[in-house]
């Protein structure tokens, strides 16, 4: 054991009790402590928001109020497929429909908050997805019916 860490020989066990005693009260509560103005009860209270007392040596600063900007709907909305993105997805391809209908969602969305070029895009996607459902969807009917007329 290294003597360095051990606690001096003269360590009092009753001088850490003695520490958690207080020897004397806390001062006493003071109105107003030092290096703050006084306060006088005849005078006005400022109304209003983000007002406060003018003292000698502090500037007035001036809040402004925050602004919000919402993006409004387009005024001419690109077109959502919506109707027929349903229509492909329950008659035609239901994967290709599905995917249809999930790009038609992001072209309303798109169109409401606001962003053209995403609705544009998302507008074309759904367009040409389902053309190619509905493609899908007629040629599987027509090997269907092939099918059916050959097999008698």
């Amino acid at each position: 054991m290294d003597p360095s860490n051990q606690p001096p020989s003269a360590w009092n066990s009753s001088e850490k009790s003695g520490m958690l005693q207080p020897t004397s009260p806390p001062p006493a509560y003071q109105d107003n402590p030092a290096g703050y103005p006084t306060s006088f009860p005849s005078q006005p209270v400022p109304q209003g928001p983000y007002v406060q007392g003018q003292y000698p040596g502090q500037s007035v600063v001036t809040v402004q109020p925050a602004v919000f900007v919402t993006a409004a709907p387009l005024a001419n909305p690109e077109p959502d497929y919506l109707c027929y993105s349903i229509f492909t997805m329950f008659c035609c391809c239901l994967f290709l429909g599905f995917a249809a209908l999930v790009f038609s969602w992001s072209t309303r969305n798109a169109n409401f908050s606001g962003q053209r070029a995403l609705a544009e895009k998302n507008s074309k996607t759904a367009r040409t997805l389902n053309h190619v459902a509905l493609a899908v969807g007629l040629v599987f009917l027509v090997v269907f019916i092939i099918l059916q007329f050959v097999k008698i």
